[in-house]
């Protein structure tokens, strides 16, 4: 019997979702909801299920094994935590949520219920970036020195304008870093590890009538004492897909969306040789770069799967609340270093208090 899926939120990432799902032998979209009749008739009549527009009835349909969230940002926890207490298992968009008190809340929900939680960061899954991945835990880099993120994007005045929600600290959560570069941010410490103390600014330079950032840079030290770089923008004209650089005393790479653009090693094998040439151009979108919908949905699929998998054999997912939580504290601890012009040191021992979020619209 096919594992039973159900979207919560049914905008444009719903059917990112609802694609994977259909790639995935032995799934199958069942349900999905959204306030907005025709939004959750839409998803269904492109890509099946029953619309709700009862988040209660919907969870408390027996067809249904596992929920995604799809909601804004800031309206993750609510739905995530009625999906755990009904006893569904849970994969939340990025980010898991937009303060580590509500992170927590999905965490302890989840485990409360024994089911399943995972984040969902495509990145992960890339080819590419799972190469990159296995290089750094060989040590092919020897010492590590410099971990970098760079995300310089662009989204137009009548992106922003096209939803209540969007550019806002109440629902977004955040700009350009908690929203676009959060998937970066996520690649960066899980190649690199913990980060343990930033310094930032932030500033709003080329959007009107939001209250979050569309610039940002981050100066980071990592636990292993190397250091790096987070820039991201959504004010880069005509946006370019992201790169992430690793260097250490014995390597350096680069890989930008899923193309490998630099591959180099002081003892380089036949396999390192073919790899530049086999990774180039592997991109076959935008990368989100200027248009928020130019992504593919296989690593979704692919992380969809990695979900399945978990809930079959009893394990956890690649992606866990707490790996989902992790760079949600990175960036608050970026806005608060970025509003105090202090160093910031991590973990924080609680959500930072920010002048920007109290001053903020009620959505």
């Amino acid at each position: 019997m096919a594992t039973g899926f159900a979207v919560v939120g049914c905008g444009m990432i719903a059917h990112f979702h609802a694609r994977a799902i259909a790639e995935i032998k032995g799934a199958k979209l069942v349900a999905g909801f959204d306030f907005r009749k025709e939004a959750a008739e839409r998803l269904a009549d492109e890509h099946g299920g029953t619309p709700y527009t009862d988040l209660k009835a919907m969870l408390a349909d027996p067809k249904v094994d596992v929920v995604t969230i799809c909601t804004p940002s800031g309206a993750h926890m609510e739905p995530a935590v009625a999906a755990a207490n009904a006893g569904k298992h849970v994969i939340v968009e990025k980010p898991l949520e937009i303060t580590l008190k509500r992170c927590d809340k999905i965490i302890e929900a989840c485990k409360k219920n024994k089911v399943v939680l995972s984040a969902i960061f495509p990145s992960r899954f890339h080819r590419c970036s799972k190469m990159l991945k296995e290089a750094v835990d060989k040590g092919r880099f020897g010492r590590l020195s410099l971990g970098d993120a760079y995300v310089k994007w662009f989204r137009t005045q009548d992106y922003y304008d096209s939803g209540q929600w969007r550019g806002t600290w109440a629902l977004d959560g955040g700009g350009a870093l908690m929203n676009q570069a959060i998937h970066s941010v996520d690649m960066l410490t899980w190649l690199m590890g913990p980060v343990v103390e930033l310094t930032a600014q932030t500033a709003t330079l080329a959007h009107k009538r939001i209250e979050v950032e569309d610039v940002a840079t981050a100066s980071l030290k990592f636990k292993n004492g190397a250091l790096g770089v987070i820039e991201a923008t959504t004010a880069a004209f005509p946006g370019s897909l992201k790169k992430i650089e690793i260097h250490g005393s014995e390597g350096s790479a680069a890989i930008e969306e899923e193309d490998i653009v630099q591959w180099e090693f002081a003892k380089m094998t036949a396999k390192d040789k073919k790899i530049a040439a086999e990774f180039s151009g592997v991109t076959e979108t935008g990368g989100g770069a200027a248009d928020p919908s130019a992504i593919g949905h296989a690593a979704h699929a692919e992380q969809f799967r990695d979900v399945l998998k978990a809930i079959k054999k009893g394990t956890k997912p690649a992606v866990d609340g707490h790996e989902g939580r992790r760079s949600v504290e990175i960036i608050l601890a970026i806005y608060k270093a970025a509003e105090t012009g202090k160093k910031i040191e991590l973990p924080l021992k609680r959500d930072p208090v920010l002048k920007a979020r109290k001053g903020a619209k009620k959505l």
